[in-house]
């Protein structure tokens, strides 16, 4: 029996970003078997979505968006009907919060506002470097303002919502043991695999340890693997590169047996929800993180995982976990249990399930 009817209003379509696809989109059909129905309503189409990180392309570009923002302005005549309206991110992909005002100030409605990241920061590829104002990052502040709810994905990110809302609500970025990140690594496989994945625009974390790597494939033997959107340019005798795929994402993490999240600490390092290390986790590989923002509360150093600061300490954990395979299951399968308890989505379902009460 439904008993509430939400709009899910996102930037982009079902099942293709990330942030959408592990912050939300895997909890929709456990809303379902509690009387919750939904319309998911992104703002870029398909089509649109393909193109817009693409080179060039620029009437398409802009013919998409236009039509894009039709679709929204009709749709805002139809909210009659709805008991919230979840917001992740923004309602409009560029442009001021004229979507969220007349939500919330006009039509009155409830707004569940959802983000994962600093974005209020600017943060923008440069393909479309040239555009980023548009994106009117300073929107992010009046979202929260005009919430009835705010969802946050770590810490640092409520207590920053916290300065606009009073109803905040922390709850992580999480994995989905049982459907999707339900593989292990191969604790017994002959050749190492130090891991990596990634967007390219995250790659440059990378070029803090690269130096470690090269030191170390002078003495061991491994392979140091990056699965992305694009091939990397480093000078490494150990270096594989998987292009990242939806399809074999999960095979493709499985092939690591230890796995890296370097970082710089900035603001924008602060607000990462830590995505990188819980998939390792998932999986049971043992995790080497920079101790930055919410990492420091994943990892319990030693014991599911190693927080490390520096060049030397990389060096000495990665030798550590190099040389010893029982260690390597130990703490990853520490890493995976930490998964289970506190950031698989059957262990936060009824954390999700309350933002709607």
């Amino acid at each position: 029996m439904v008993t509430k009817r939400i709009l899910i209003l996102a930037p982009y379509p079902f099942n293709e970003a990330p942030s959408q696809r592990f912050r939300f989109e895997q909890y929709l059909n456990f809303l379902n078997e509690n009387g919750i129905s939904y319309d998911f309503k992104p703002f870029l189409s398909q089509k649109t979505w393909k193109s817009l990180y693409a080179s060039g392309k620029t009437s398409q570009k802009s013919l998409g968006v236009f039509m894009s923002f039709l679709r929204r302005w009709l749709l805002i005549f139809q909210l009659r009907n709805y008991h919230f309206i979840f917001i992740h991110r923004e309602a409009a992909h560029i442009g001021p919060p004229i979507f969220e005002w007349i939500i919330a100030k006009i039509w009155r409605k409830k707004i569940i506002y959802d983000f994962d990241d600093a974005i209020w920061l600017p943060n923008y590829s440069e393909t479309n470097a040239k555009f980023h104002r548009l994106k009117a990052y300073w929107k992010v502040n009046y979202c929260m303002k005009w919430a009835y709810k705010v969802s946050a994905g770590n810490e640092y990110l409520a207590k920053y919502a916290s300065k606009f809302n009073k109803n905040v609500k922390i709850i992580p970025t999480t994995i989905d043991s049982i459907n999707h990140h339900n593989l292990d690594t191969n604790y017994d496989q002959e050749r190492i695999v130090i891991g990596w994945t990634g967007t390219h625009t995250t790659m440059r974390y990378l070029d803090f340890i690269v130096p470690v790597i090269k030191e170390l494939e002078q003495i061991y033997e491994f392979d140091f693997l990056i699965i992305s959107n694009e091939a990397p340019a480093y000078h490494l005798n150990s270096l594989k590169f998987l292009k990242w795929t939806k399809e074999s994402e999960i095979v493709d993490l499985a092939k690591i047996s230890i796995g890296v999240m370097p970082l710089e600490k900035d603001i924008w390092a602060e607000g990462k929800c830590g995505f990188k290390g819980l998939q390792y986790m998932a999986l049971g590989i043992p995790t080497l993180l920079s101790p930055v923002g919410v990492n420091n509360q994943i990892i319990e150093h030693e014991k599911n995982g190693y927080l490390v600061k520096n060049v030397n300490e990389w060096k000495e954990k990665l030798i550590l976990l190099l040389e010893n395979k029982n260690l390597r299951k130990q703490i990853g399968q520490a890493g995976k249990q930490t998964i289970r308890e506190k950031y698989s989505v059957i262990a936060n379902q009824l954390n999700y399930l309350e933002l709607f009460s």
